[in-house]
């Protein structure tokens, strides 16, 4: 199952009421969350020939489907259990036991030819439980297929492509597994030990006669060996002594006889290695909801009274599993477009590029989805569709792209326009400042990003719309530059007028600075003259002074050195005065 989580327990699939087979909706429900491939067994025989059993051991649970232990049948209609496949990874077992076929307590046997043919339509493997041995009865029951070559023929839609003869409808037919209860006979032909396939394929050999009785026998083989070419056989011994039969369900493995217990592991270990995946004509593998709708398809039609067809019901499938492929591709794109694609984009091939990967992506999840599109006619159903989106996707983008630049037209040459209102540019040289203003707004136009493939021809269309604007603009200011430039033709003059007088006026006030500062610059010589003479009367005065001073200081000087030159005169008188007295005195002496 999808979820990895197998059923806890069987569930009705198909009801057998008083009144019509009715599909259980819970049933489909649970077909419909399994994603992988089925490996579908079913099981048909005889009523109270342990049918129930087998199915409880291929499902590896000691109980399970309903075991009884009286005359009267437990199993009404078909029950459905879905389990892990034991040896296929990724792989779905689905187990489907029937009501006993032949039961005395239904008031006719159509239900078992229903019952019989929806075993067929739903396997893949096709279990056939009879008791004892390979009999007349046993033959003519499983002969029913001979009626089923109408019930299922393929003829009926002739836009159905797949091969309508009996071939194409034996490689849809099941596997044939026979199983053999409570078998007593000795294997052996003309003293030879042989096999159970062998006796099997012994059985349905023609018979030499021409009387009516071998020839339903010998057609009965015929069909038999002709609808289930793939056949295989195995033979059950009694499961345990017959008192405790009432209770086989409850018995363990080793309360029953070995040669029993042996001949259901190997029954297991076949089904288990050999069944394959249900699979439809044009090799279509079934999985769950598959053959949901396969279950409803073939009750409704047994119901009305129709033959199931396998050929309709297979166009039908297609057509509805393709169909929902392409819904499936159309979400994913929608989905990814929606992740992906922002509008307005900037460019179409923006929008292109994004389209074309999300086209691979939605043709991608179309191809694992879909199966039998062998024309390609929902393939290309879905390219039609996606070529209508991207066309819906494109004018959506001008139009968001549209939107969006008038937006911002609106946003930026908003305050333009009010100021226009206001008057402003209706002066003289107006027109040139609007005309610069609408400049600097431009230049924020298309500094804003992902304005769409519409923001040039949306700007325009804006532009051509001011245009009168622009025009009235231009007009209030040529008239009024013309007054303003003969008024400032006016001013122009006076102001000349006025600037001379200022220049002379100029002149004059500089022609007195300059007699003033000649009057400062001579009165200054002559208070300067003034001290000079005062500084050299000054330093006459004091250049007397000094000489007086220096005459002085000679004078004195040389008093001072005469008077010096007297002392040293004398000095050196008295020296000789005394130098002779004491030469007198030597003398003396």
């Amino acid at each position: 199952m999808a979820s990895g989580i197998p059923m806890p327990e069987p569930l009705c699939l198909i009801e057998n009421t008083e009144e019509a087979l009715v599909v259980n909706a819970e049933a489909l429900e649970v077909l419909s969350a399994i994603d992988q491939p089925l490996v579908v067994v079913a099981i048909v025989g005889p009523y109270r020939t342990g049918k129930s059993y087998l199915m409880n051991k291929l499902a590896a649970k000691e109980k399970g489907f309903s075991v009884g232990s009286t005359v009267q049948s437990h199993t009404k209609g078909i029950w459905m259990w879905c389990v892990p496949h034991p040896e296929k990874p990724d792989h779905t077992l689905i187990l489907l036991d029937t009501e006993g076929l032949g039961d005395v307590e239904k008031v006719d046997d159509k239900s078992d030819i229903q019952i019989f043919a929806l075993a067929i339509l739903l396997s893949s493997t096709f279990v056939y439980n009879t008791m004892n041995k390979i009999d007349q009865g046993a033959i003519d029951l499983l002969h029913n297929v001979t009626e089923l070559t109408d019930l299922l023929r393929t003829r009926c839609s002739p836009d159905f492509k797949e091969a309508e003869d009996t071939d194409d409808l034996v490689s849809f037919f099941p596997d044939l597994v026979w199983t053999l209860r409570d078998f007593y006979l000795h294997l052996e032909t003309d003293g030879q030990d042989i096999t159970p396939d062998e006796y099997l394929e012994s059985s349905l050999e023609p018979k030499a006669g021409s009387n009516e009785r071998i020839q339903h026998f010998n057609l009965s083989g015929l069909f038999i060996k002709k609808f289930f070419p793939r056949k295989k056989c195995f033979i059950f011994d009694s499961p345990a002594n017959k008192k405790k039969l009432s209770k086989l369900q409850k018995l363990c493995d080793g309360e029953l006889y070995p040669e029993f217990v042996q001949q259901v592991e190997e029954f297991c270990s076949y089904i288990f290695s050999h069944s394959t995946v249900k699979t439809l004509p044009g090799g279509i593998e079934v999985n769950g909801p598959c053959l949901a709708f396969l279950a409803q398809v073939y009750v409704d039609a047994i119901n009305s009274g129709e033959l199931p067809s396998v050929g309709n019901s297979v166009l039908e499938l297609v057509q509805r599993e393709n169909s929902a492929a392409v819904q499936k591709a159309l979400a994913h794109y929608d989905q990814q477009m929606d992740q992906k694609v922002q509008l307005p984009t900037d460019t179409l091939q923006e929008l292109l590029d994004l389209h074309g990967a999300c086209e691979r992506e939605a043709m991608e999840v179309f191809t694992k989805n879909s199966f039998k599109d062998e024309d390609h006619h929902f393939q290309k159903e879905l390219q039609t569709l996606l070529d209508a989106k991207q066309d819906d996707l494109c004018k959506r983008n001008k139009e968001a792209s549209a939107r969006w630049c008038s937006s911002l037209l609106q946003g930026i040459f908003g305050p333009l326009e009010e100021e226009v209102k206001q008057g402003i540019y209706f002066r003289a040289g107006g027109h040139n400042l609007y005309l610069e203003k609408m400049e600097i707004l431009k230049a924020n136009y298309y500094q804003h990003p992902r304005k769409g493939i519409q923001a040039e021809e949306v700007l325009q269309d804006y532009l051509r719309s001011k245009q009168s604007v622009s025009d009235a603009v231009l007009q209030s200011d040529l008239a009024l530059t013309t007054r303003e430039r003969e008024k400032e033709e006016v001013q122009r003059k006076a102001e000349v007028e006025r600037a001379k007088l200022e220049r002379l006026e100029a002149i004059d006030r500089e022609i007195q600075r300059m007699m003033e500062e000649r009057e400062r610059f001579h009165q200054q010589q002559m208070r300067q003259m003034e001290i000079d003479r005062a500084n050299l009367a000054q330093q006459q005065r004091e250049l007397r002074m000094e000489q007086k001073r220096r005459l002085r200081e000679e004078a004195e000087r040389q008093k001072a050195e005469a008077e010096a030159q007297q002392r040293r005169l004398q000095e050196q008188l008295m020296s000789l005065r005394s130098s002779a007295s004491r030469r007198d005195d030597c003398i003396l002496l």
